[in-house]
């Protein structure tokens, strides 16, 4: 009997429990400060928890290539440190009140102590990655902080204005889809891969990424409070044109257009409940549009990765697609 196309989540989950347990454990470590507050800031936000998607894609790619050696946890936890830096700084430039159903960090400790707490966790992520003594590892993280925080400069620069599709995926990948694709790059370089290995494993990271990040954006607008952890429409409250959005004003009425335009310019619902935004995204097939382009994205970073032989690794690669797209927070 052939072997199933995908596995499921507990599957994934049972095949990386123990570096996923070494990885909590290297994160809890690895921000401690002697400056008290640092140390609770980056205890709040361990505990905070998320999926660890991205340190997950990095154990995987190096198990794609039976990389046994420490520096997977420990560049795991490199990736998760440095997603959770730019969460800090990502709260406090959008005024973020909230941050997956709890109170964000900066209410509790103000953005001055925070903007600081996040910079530590970026000098602390790059003193762990220099343990692994390899610029290749160095440099590949050295571009990657670089593009994330060009990304969130250029969306600073375009909030509250209208962008066309090839604006918004490039700060997408800049703020999401780049951290992806150096994940899995970063297990193929430990794991010994050729460079078109890793180019293959960066291309699924890249489409992995993209998808993840239209179905967040659509998710901000369709999902419910409480199964998002913060209010809805944050988007379009900061100013930002998201996919479905952008597609909707591309086909819509001038008075609806009107609408959407004052939205981000105002960074308000005045006048303009969510339900009507909604109302005229479906309209228009918008949020269908934007779940269909991420479905692209997914399956094609589940072409990326056809050619590397069959085994559990690739299976649950297979499947992480599957589950970005499908997810509903």
């Amino acid at each position: 009997m052939s072997a199933p196309a995908t596995i499921n989540g507990k599957e994934i989950f049972d095949l990386l429990r123990d570096d996923l347990v070494a990885l909590e454990d290297e994160f809890g470590r690895d921000t401690v400060s002697s400056v008290r507050a640092i140390t609770e800031i980056g205890e709040y936000l361990r505990a905070g928890g998320g999926k660890r998607i991205r340190p997950a894609l990095l154990l995987l790619s190096s198990k794609l290539f039976h990389y046994q050696g420490r520096g997977a946890v420990r560049l795991g936890a490199v990736v998760e440190i440095i997603h959770t830096a730019t969460l800090v700084h990502d709260d406090i430039i959008d005024e973020a009140k909230t941050r997956r159903g709890r109170p964000a960090a900066n209410t509790q400790w103000g953005n001055s102590k925070c903007v600081l707490a996040g910079d530590w966790l970026y000098m602390q992520a790059f003193k762990m990655a220099v343990q692994e003594r390899n610029f290749r590892i160095l440099d590949t993280l050295i571009e990657l902080t670089q593009m994330m925080v060009e990304g969130e400069l250029l969306q600073i620069e375009t909030l509250g204005k209208l962008i066309t599709l090839e604006e918004y995926f490039d700060l997408i990948f800049r703020k999401t889809a780049c951290l992806f694709s150096v994940c899995m790059r970063l297990g193929a370089i430990l794991g010994g891969a050729t460079l078109e290995q890793e180019g293959a494993l960066g291309k699924y990271g890249h489409d992995l990424g993209m998808a993840f990040q239209i179905v967040d954006d659509v998710l901000d607008l369709t999902a419910s409070p409480d199964v998002l952890g913060k209010p809805v429409a944050s988007d379009l409250r900061e100013g930002k044109a998201t996919m479905a959005v952008i597609h909707a004003l591309g086909r819509c009425t001038p008075e609806e257009r009107e609408k959407i335009q004052a939205i981000l310019h105002e960074r308000a619902f005045n006048g303009v409940t969510h339900a009507h935004i909604v109302e005229i995204l479906e309209r228009y097939g918008s949020v269908e549009a934007a779940t269909t382009r991420a479905a692209q994205y997914a399956e094609s970073a589940r072409r990326a990765i056809c050619t590397f032989p069959d085994s559990e690794i690739k299976r649950a690669l297979l499947w992480a697609p599957e589950f970005v797209v499908a997810r509903e927070k």
